[in-house]
């Protein structure tokens, strides 16, 4: 398994915008210095706790001070943004970051930035999405057309040749580096329309756990649009996103989490909003627990994945060996500003102690 961060990136609301940048850069470093592949960045433009609105300035600065991770935004909220002006911008940062650069997509959860957008309606967002990747995409081609849509107009402008040999009419290409760019897409609740539309254009699926059984459908969902659409599904490039917190003894993990940045975003943020939309019944269901259940030790033990080393890959087995397993996992940050070491411990010990330990129990590519 290799492992990512996924850097929503639940800062307490007192952060200033220069904390935040601060600190998404300091994951950057220590996730790539402790061998983490990826490094996501979400887009928010209206929530106090989930506060970076350009993904692409953090990217950009992380990339030059680091050597290895590879990046993301996760995801561009295509709804919010001129397909025109986002195809530049991501094929000129891939090329920037030459090749360490991929591109999430998605349609937005927030009605209030749908709002700041001018979009009242979020029932078509889903239709918003499909447009925007039509038009980026070929875009991307760098081939003459004009585009009249429901949503957008953009076009690609002919070339001209003067004949004199003169540049001044010559287009910059702002194409993805290499000509080919990878696409992820985040899914969520069961039977996910988001990871059935990743498989039925062939992009890389992006679970956000809610559950094992809720989990387990979203590759068979995937795997069964993937196939029916002529793409083979590889769970290998299979994303899943989840709390993890790691210490040398699973008391230490648990402390430090409960009292630590994970359990402040839990108990003041994340838990209010799962139980008022019903995101803690994938959890639930798994253990037969009840509402009455549940309280902030219930969600680490059932929720967040945390404990020593040999725990966690003891969990995580477990989940693969019910689900199938996939093939990157992709840790949500948490605010540990004021005392970052133990939370960048637990990175070290994700990527060098638990991520080589737990392997897809199948060939990487297709089936069970």
């Amino acid at each position: 398994m290799e492992s990512g961060l996924i850097h929503i990136p639940y800062m307490r609301p007192e952060r200033s915008s220069r904390e935040t940048f601060d600190w998404a850069l300091a994951n950057a470093r220590e996730a790539d210095q402790a061998g983490f592949t990826e490094f996501m960045v979400a887009e928010h433009a209206t929530q106090k706790w989930e506060c970076i609105p350009t993904p692409e300035l953090v990217i950009a600065a992380a990339a030059v001070q680091t050597e290895r991770i590879r990046f993301a935004p996760m995801a561009h909220l295509l709804p919010h943004h001129h397909p025109a002006d986002l195809a530049i911008q991501v094929g000129w940062l891939s090329q920037i970051l030459e090749g360490r650069y991929f591109l999430g997509v998605g349609a937005g959860a927030y009605p209030q930035a749908s709002y700041l957008h001018g979009i009242t309606d979020l029932q078509n967002n889903p239709k918003r999405v499909r447009e925007s990747l039509e038009i980026m995409e070929k875009i991307w081609k760098r081939e003459p057309f004009f585009h009249e849509g429901e949503y957008w107009s953009a076009g690609y402008p002919e070339e001209v040749d003067d004949g004199e040999g003169h540049d001044d009419h010559k287009l910059a290409d702002y194409s993805p580096w290499g000509g080919k760019l990878d696409i992820a897409v985040t899914g969520l609740s069961v039977n996910s329309p988001s990871i059935r539309f990743a498989g039925e254009r062939g992009f890389m699926p992006v679970s956000i756990y809610s559950g094992s059984s809720i989990l387990k459908t979203h590759w068979e969902t995937y795997e069964q649009a993937a196939l029916a659409n002529g793409h083979t599904p590889d769970r290998s490039k299979y994303h899943v996103s989840q709390t993890v917190f790691v210490a040398d003894s699973d008391k230490e993990a648990k402390k430090l989490a409960m009292e630590g940045g994970i359990g402040y975003a839990f108990e003041r943020y994340l838990w209010p909003i799962w139980e008022r939309f019903g995101m803690l019944e994938g959890y639930m269901n798994d253990v037969g627990a009840t509402k009455a259940d549940v309280d902030l030790e219930w969600i680490c033990d059932n929720v967040w994945v945390v404990g020593s080393p040999e725990t966690v890959i003891d969990k995580l087995n477990k989940l693969y060996e019910f689900t199938g397993g996939w093939g990157v996992l992709q840790v949500e940050t948490h605010d540990y500003m004021d005392d970052p070491s133990p939370w960048f411990q637990s990175l070290q010990l994700i990527a060098q102690e638990v991520a080589p330990k737990i392997q897809l129990p199948f060939s990487s590519v297709g089936g069970r």
